[in-house]
C-alpha cells in the first residue's frame, strides 16, 4: 500500500528515538543514564489527582464540548489575566489534547499549500514537521549562538517573503533554554507587523526560570501585537501534567473557531477528566510544588553546567529557563575522531551508555540537548561517564 506523500517526509522524532534506544538497552540489563526526557521528574500533585478521582467518582466521564470545557476556559482567561496581563474572552480559547496538539490544530487551519513558517533554529523537533503536514515550508533562520540562540529582527525580516503566513516565537526555548527579553520581543514584533505575518508564541516553559528575569509574552505589548499572535501553553511542564495531555491556545476568535472545529472532527475533545484535573491545577491558591519543582532544577542546572564546561572540548552557554542544556561538543567530537556529533552521540551512548539527543534534530548539528530533569546522582554520573569517554578518545 502506498503511503501519502505528507508522512513520506517526516522525520522521526529524535528526542523519542534516543528515549527507544536508552530503554532498549536498559531492557538488555544495561546501566543507561537518559537525559532525553522533556518531562519534570516529578509526579503530579496529590490535589490534582484528588480531583482527577473525585471527577471520576462524579461521573464527569462523558464528552465535552470539543473546545474545552467551560470552567476551565474561564480559569484560563483568569491566568492569562493574573499571569500575563492579558485578556482574553471564553471564545478566544481553546482546550487541546496537549500543547502540541493545539501548535498541529493550529497550522491546520492556518496554512495552505506552499504557505512559510519561519522557525528560528535550533527549534523544537515537531515544528517543521508539523507545518508539512499541513502542506506549507519550513522557512529555517540560523538563531546564532554567540546570540544565545536568539534569532534578530533583521535576520527574521531578511527570511520573509510574499508567502510567509507566521513566525514562531519559543521562550524560554527547547531545546537551548534561552529566554528573549521585553526589548526583543518589541523588534521583532514591530517586524511581523509591519508585514502582516502571525506570531505563533510557544510559552509551555513560562514557569520554569531560574533567573531574575520576567517571562514576558509578545501578546501583551500592545493590542496590535496581540490581534496578531497565537500563545499555545499547557499544564504538562509548569504542574508535572506531560501525560495528561492538556494544552490551550489563544487568540484572534476567527482562529480559535476554526481550530475547534477542526477538533470537532478529529479529537472530539480533550480528556474530560484530565480537564477537570487541569481546573484544578489552576483554581489551586497557595500551592507551593511549582517552587519546590523549580529550587531543585535551578540546583541541578548550576551543577550540570559547571561539570559539562569542565569537559575538554565541550562548551555550554548557561540558560536562563526550561530544563535543557544544549553545549557545543564539536570540537569534542572532532578531538574524538568522529566526522559528525550524530556518531559521537551514537558512541557515547553504546560505549559509555549516556543518551543524549543530537543536535541535528534540532537543526544545530554542532550541540547535543541534554535534559536535567532526572536525579541529581544520575547528572553527576553522566556528566562523569562524558569526561572519560571524551578522555579516552582524544587522538
Amino acid at each position: 500500500m502506498n503511503l501519502a506523500k505528507r508522512v513520506k517526509t517526516l522525520s522521526p522524532s529524535s528526542t523519542l528515538a534516543i528515549t527507544a534506544k536508552a530503554k532498549e538497552l536498559k531492557q538488555q540489563g544495561h546501566d543507561v543514564i537518559g537525559l532525553g526526557a522533556g518531562e519534570p521528574d516529578f509526579n503530579t500533585p496529590q490535589y490534582i489527582l484528588d480531583a482527577a478521582m473525585e471527577a471520576m467518582n462524579d461521573g464527569r466521564t462523558k464528552y465535552t464540548p470539543s473546545g474545552g470545557i467551560a470552567e476551565l476556559k474561564d480559569a484560563i482567561v483568569n491566568k492569562f489575566q493574573t499571569d500575563n496581563q492579558l485578556s482574553y474572552r471564553p471564545d478566544q480559547i481553546i482546550v487541546t489534547t496537549g500543547a502540541k496538539h493545539a501548535l498541529y490544530t493550529l497550522f491546520q487551519v492556518l496554512l495552505d499549500e506552499t504557505d512559510e513558517v519561519i522557525v528560528p533554529t535550533p527549534y523544537w523537533v515537531s515544528y517543521p514537521e508539523q507545518v508539512k503536514l499541513a502542506g506549507g515550508n519550513p522557512v529555517f533562520v540560523t538563531a546564532k549562538e554567540d546570540n544565545h540562540f536568539k534569532m534578530t529582527p533583521q535576520e527574521l525580516e531578511a527570511a520573509i517573503t510574499e508567502k510567509t503566513k507566521a513566525v514562531i516565537i519559543n521562550s524560554p526555548s527547547n531545546p537551548t533554554g534561552m529566554m528573549y527579553t521585553k526589548a526583543e520581543l518589541k523588534a521583532l514584533g514591530e517586524v511581523c507587523l509591519k508585514h502582516n505575518i502571525l506570531i505563533v508564541s510557544d510559552e509551555i516553559y513560562e514557569k520554569l526560570i531560574y533567573t531574575d528575569d520576567e517571562h514576558v509574552s509578545v501578546a501583551q505589548l500592545s493590542q496590535e501585537l496581540n490581534e496578531h499572535t497565537i500563545v499555545i501553553n499547557g499544564v504538562s511542564k509548569s504542574h508535572s501534567m506531560t501525560g495528561w495531555r492538556i494544552g490551550y491556545a489563544a487568540g484572534p476568535q476567527e482562529i480559535i473557531k476554526a481550530m475547534t472545529n477542526l477538533a470537532s472532527h478529529s479529537t472530539s475533545n480533550p480528556t474530560s477528566i484530565a480537564q477537570y484535573a487541569a481546573l484544578a491545577a489552576y483554581e489551586q491558591a497557595g500551592d507551593t510544588t511549582l517552587e519546590e519543582m523549580k529550587k531543585v532544577f535551578a540546583e541541578r542546572l548550576e551543577m550540570l553546567h559547571a561539570l559539562l564546561n569542565d569537559i575538554p572540548g565541550v562548551s555550554c552557554i548557561k540558560p536562563k529557563g526550561a530544563f535543557y542544556l544544549f553545549p557545543n561538543v564539536k570540537e569534542a567530537a572532532s578531538n574524538c575522531g568522529y566526522a559528525n556529533v550524530d556518531d559521537w552521540v551514537a558512541a557515547l551512548l553504546e560505549e559509555e551508555k549516556v543518551a543524549v539527543v543530537p543536535g541535528s534534530g534540532f537543526g544545530s548539528e554542532d550541540n547535543i540537548r541534554l535534559s536535567y530533569a532526572t536525579s541529581t546522582e544520575a547528572l553527576k554520573e553522566a556528566a562523569e561517564r562524558i569526561k572519560q569517554f571524551v578522555i579516552k578518545h582524544q587522538s
